[in-house]
């Protein structure tokens, strides 16, 4: 796995996991890699520091890098938190955002789905959302 730090055309900066170089490439080329704030796919690498393990603790990982199990985990946590959280809005995410932003309805926390033009579109409006990755449930 490889980690870049990445900036959007709205200058928003993120990190994102790939599992190589050229997944990065192939992603960003089918505008499959998406700023959780804004939602643009207009995306490039920012400059990074490089990461330099710290002495010899039997991993090939260094101490500040997460295994894949552990960012599973934090994301069905984050999952767990907005449903419990949140009302559930499903394909109409884009119009209720709207008309909260909007004060055409009460405030309050939602989630649901919108297509990368939608988000784009709801950027473009200066309503702040983000997006999630949002990891299946686990079969158990």
């Amino acid at each position: 796995m490889i980690s870049y730090d990445l900036r959007c055309a709205n200058d928003h900066e993120f990190e994102a996991w790939f599992r190589n170089s050229e997944a990065y490439g192939e992603q960003v080329k089918k505008k499959a890699v998406a700023c959780p704030v804004c939602g643009s796919t207009k995306v490039e690498k920012t400059i990074m520091a490089p990461r330099i393990a710290k002495g010899d603790s039997g991993s090939s990982r260094g101490s500040d890098e997460i295994s894949p199990e552990a960012m599973q985990q934090m994301l069905s946590k984050i999952r767990d938190t907005v449903e419990e959280n949140c009302d559930y809005v499903g394909s109409d995410f884009p119009e209720e955002a709207r008309k909260i932003h909007y004060g055409e309805t009460e405030q309050r926390d939602i989630y649901g789905e919108a297509s990368d033009k939608e988000a784009s579109d709801l950027a473009d409006e200066g309503i702040e959302f983000g997006r999630i990755p949002w990891v299946p449930r686990a079969d158990s």
